[in-house]
């Protein structure tokens, strides 16, 4: 069975720099990316959508195209309306023939796309797909801490889960790894990661990963350069050691959700040990793009 690998890209937004770089000094990481005047930094809402002959597939949804002006403002969004219909568009999909939609985690800017907003209520964008969640992640995402709890916007996107929950298709996912669908000849897996936030769920298959946030973008291949946003920072850097190590026995390219330069890149490691990127391929100006 052939599989056919596409990126989409569903927008822009900007976070804080120091944030997204925890305790590496600006000097070092302004070198690399640029921020503004607010000390933002521009970062990509990369998915990764697959096509089989029966199946098409996208991991994570974005931001949303709904949030309040003081909330786009904020983060300086910058997304179409209907974000994500329109870039399957450019592959020649629509919404309605996504059948799974795998979600890495429940942070605003990953589920925000599940739905659209009409009034105060919500409606699914993707209502044929089966979504697939991972159990324990949702329900810490249902009482984080209160350091993290501005990340899960949950009256968005609880009333869309209830509505897959109800039209019997949502799919639990349990423990540190498993299978989440099948592609024909392989299979489409996942491995958990920690630090960030519990039970963060990587996808990946036979030639691709999608690490999240986990890695960021490709400058967070470094081990150290952790955000500031992870809950467990020490706890972030073992993981990110292990997929690091994974990607390069499994020689997987890892997709960069939040890269505004760089889509994604194979792993290697230089004289001195350290993990490198290695050809990395650069974005493409357009709402979405076949890889593979």
């Amino acid at each position: 069975m052939e599989v056919s690998n596409y990126i989409l890209e569903s927008g822009l937004f900007m976070l804080d720099g120091g944030a997204m770089f925890g305790i590496i000094p600006k000097p070092l990481w302004s070198r690399v990316h640029s921020a503004d005047e607010s000390n933002r930094i521009d970062l990509s809402l990369r998915l990764w959508c697959i096509k089989t002959e029966d199946k098409l597939i996208v991991t994570d949804t974005g931001i949303g195209d709904y949030h309040h002006d003081n909330f786009n403002t904020m983060f300086n969004v910058r997304v179409s309306n209907s974000p994500l219909e329109k870039s399957l568009e450019e592959v020649g999909f629509k919404a309605d023939d996504v059948t799974d939609l795998i979600i890495s985690h429940l942070h605003f800017d990953h589920v925000g796309g599940l739905g659209k907003k009409a009034g105060d209520a919500f409606s699914p964008v993707f209502k044929n797909a089966i979504l697939h969640l991972h159990k324990d992640h949702y329900n810490y995402a249902l009482n984080p801490t209160e350091r993290d709890s501005g990340s899960f916007h949950v009256k968005n996107f609880s009333s869309l889960i209830e509505f897959y929950k109800t039209e019997k298709r949502l799919t639990w996912h349990q423990g540190e790894e498993g299978t989440l669908l099948s592609l024909g000849k392989t299979d489409l897996k996942f491995k958990c990661s920690f630090g960030h936030t519990p039970y963060l769920m990587h996808p990946y298959s036979d030639k691709y990963i999608y690490l999240a946030d986990l890695i960021p973008t490709s400058n967070h291949v470094h081990v150290p350069w952790v955000m500031g946003y992870d809950i467990e920072p020490g706890v972030t850097t073992k993981y990110k050691r292990e997929f690091l190590d994974f990607v390069i026995e499994k020689d997987l390219k890892i997709i960069f959700e939040h890269d505004p330069k760089f889509w994604g890149s194979k792993i290697e490691k230089n004289e001195k040990g350290k993990y490198i990127c290695k050809d990395a391929d650069s974005m493409i100006e357009k709402g979405a793009y076949l890889i593979s």
